[in-house]
Formats: structure tokens, C-alpha cells, sequence
């Protein structure tokens, strides 16, 4: 009986902390539901619980006052140890994210570039932001790192791409900028423009510029403008060859621009987008942010049908407010467990 008595204080603390674990985790889990920045303040409540409760069972042990303080100094030490340590990144990059956030500088799906890393966000936590490179790897940057550097963020309405060549002075330059630019319309590419960069001691370089309003097919699009440009330039019989190669090699009156070729899978190339593969997590991440967005306003429709409820007092018309609040309502619970389903499947993406 002395026994039963003096673990009895242990085994209720322990259930009764067990207990609320369970109750806070299915409570936290149906708020965070469709909501992905909640589920850190969830990880943060139970590891308070789970900590508070480690202490709370310490402390009814059946153990003299002088044990229980050596384990429970013991406990401070090390907790306090581990938060000197890493507090200093551990808040940075928390009000770094913060700070992001609260900017909506860009947001998953974006093209970002920042220290020479480009690729597109798949994931904009609290204190880390995943994007996924060119070679369809995942890479992850602190938030620090994105705060205290510039973020090269491309614009969803389009963007500018480019592609330089060097050719001789023995072309005139207005026969090259109306094949260049011939080059961009071919592409598809949006007001075009081409600028002079430099004049070498062998050859001219000249930069074709043009609007991309489909920036998901960035990567592709640079291809397809460099092949364009090749193809104008020799179409005016133009050679890219390098005046400087010219001089070094004795090939006299040889001009280096190819025959031409037909290929019967021309609209295979042409359409051929590698970013579907490249991007493919990025992508989802995207339809995932958008019915995020959509969630947002389905929950402002049932706010405003809910105060148009408290003013009416007709019957009828309440009765029908309340079933079209009940509807939205219904939408919202359907929003919430794609945007789950498809977080589900988005974690298992490696």
C-alpha cells in the first residue's frame, strides 16, 4: 500500500498529461487544417506540453528534495544551454520569416535567384525557404539568408530574356539587329529590342532582348531564342564565326554557315518544355497556394454571411442566408481536405 501510494502522484500526472497531448493534437490538427504555417505553432504547443509534462512526472517521483534537484538543475542546464546556443539563428530566421511573409515579396510557384541559386519556391516556412533548382533538385535557404541579401524575383506578368553573339565588323550592323530581332518575333517573344554591348578588337557584341509573358517556360524559351538566332542569322547569311578564329586558321574563302536541314520532328522540338519535369513539385506547391488564396475567400464569404444574419429579420429570407452559408461552408471543408490531401502527397515528394 506504501508502495501503491507513493507512485500513485506519478502514474495520474503522466495520464493526465498523455491526456491532454492527445486532446491538444486533434485540437491543433482541426484548427491547422488547409493551413500550413500553423503547423509549426502546433509543434511548439506539444513540445511545451510534452516538456512541461517531463517535469511535472520528475517532480512527483518518489525521490528525496536533494535528488530532485540535482535532476531538475540538470534539466535547466542543459535547456538552457541548448536555447544560448541557438537562439540567436533560432529567432533570426523566425523574424526574418516573419518579415518575409508580412512583404509577400514572392510567394510558392515564383522564380527566385538569390546568390546565384535560381529556381522556383516550393515551400516558404517560418524559418527556412525551399526552392527547386534547375536540375530539379530541392535546395533550402535560411531565411536569414533571403533577408540579408538581394532576392531576384521574376514577374509573373513576363519577363525580360536575352542572348548575346559576337560577329565581325565586316557585317553591317543594321543587317545583324534586323535578323536578331526577326529571331525574337520567331520565338514569340514580345517587343523586341537589341543593344550594342561592347566593340572588341576582333568583333561586335550584340544582345537580342524580348518580352517572356509565360514565364513558367523560362528555361525553354532561352533555348528556343538562341536556336532562333542561329537559324535568322545564317537565313541572312550571316556566319557566326569569330573573326579572331578567322585570322588563326587558314581556311581562305570558306564561310561556315550550315546547310539546311529538315526535321520531321520540328513541332516536337519546338514544344518540347522540360520545366514540367524540372519544376514539378514547384508546380504543385503553386495549385496548393492558390486554393490556399481561394480558402481565404471562401472564409470572408462565410464572415460577411454571418453578420448579414445577425441583421435580418425576416424568416424566410434568414432561412435562405443560412443554408447558402451552409453551402459555403460545405465548399470550405472540401478546399481544406484537397489542400490536405495534396500537403500529404507534396511532403512524400522527394
Amino acid at each position: 500500500m506504501q508502495i501503491f501510494n507513493s507512485w500513485y502522484p506519478m502514474v495520474l500526472t503522466t495520464l493526465f498529461f498523455v491526456g491532454l497531448y492527445i486532446f491538444a493534437k486533434r485540437l491543433l490538427d482541426r484548427q491547422a487544417k488547409g493551413q500550413t504555417d500553423k503547423a509549426l505553432i502546433k509543434s511548439i504547443i506539444l513540445f511545451t506540453i510534452v516538456l512541461i509534462g517531463v517535469i511535472s512526472v520528475i517532480l512527483v517521483l518518489p525521490m528525496s528534495p536533494a535528488q530532485k534537484g540535482q535532476v531538475t538543475s540538470l534539466i535547466g542546464i542543459v535547456l538552457s544551454a541548448v536555447l544560448g546556443l541557438s537562439a540567436t539563428t533560432f529567432i533570426g530566421n523566425a523574424l526574418a520569416g516573419i518579415a518575409l511573409k508580412s512583404r509577400r515579396s514572392f510567394k510558392p510557384g515564383d522564380f527566385i535567384e538569390v546568390n546565384g541559386i535560381f529556381g522556383r519556391v516550393t515551400e516558404q516556412g517560418l524559418f527556412h525557404t525551399e526552392i527547386q533548382t534547375i536540375d530539379r533538385d530541392l535546395t533550402t535557404l535560411p531565411n536569414m539568408s533571403l533577408a540579408t541579401n538581394s532576392v531576384k524575383v521574376t514577374r509573373q506578368s513576363g519577363t525580360i530574356i536575352s542572348v548575346e553573339c559576337s560577329l565581325g565588323y565586316d557585317v553591317n550592323r543594321l543587317k545583324i539587329e534586323e535578323a536578331l530581332l526577326q529571331a525574337a518575333k520567331d520565338c514569340g517573344l514580345k517587343e523586341p529590342f537589341v543593344h550594342i554591348m561592347s566593340l572588341g578588337d576582333f568583333s561586335i557584341v550584340y544582345k537580342i532582348h524580348g518580352l517572356l509573358e509565360n514565364v513558367k517556360s523560362i528555361i525553354s524559351a532561352k533555348s528556343r531564342l538562341t536556336g532562333h538566332v542561329i537559324d535568322s542569322l545564317h537565313k541572312a547569311g550571316i556566319e557566326i564565326v569569330s573573326p579572331n578564329f578567322m585570322n588563326q586558321k587558314q581556311v581562305g574563302e570558306t564561310i561556315f554557315i550550315p546547310q539546311k536541314y529538315r526535321t520531321t520532328n520540328k513541332e516536337v522540338l519546338e514544344e518540347n518544355t522540360p520545366e514540367n519535369l524540372i519544376f514539378d513539385k514547384a508546380e504543385e506547391a503553386e495549385v496548393i497556394e492558390k486554393k490556399k488564396e481561394l480558402l481565404a475567400e471562401v472564409e470572408k464569404k462565410i464572415e460577411k454571411g454571418n453578420e448579414e444574419l445577425k441583421s435580418v429579420n425576416n424568416e424566410e429570407l434568414k432561412q435562405k442566408l443560412e443554408k447558402k452559408i451552409e453551402k459555403t461552408k460545405e465548399l470550405k471543408e472540401k478546399i481544406e481536405n484537397r489542400i490536405d490531401k495534396q500537403l500529404d502527397e507534396l511532403d512524400n515528394t522527394n
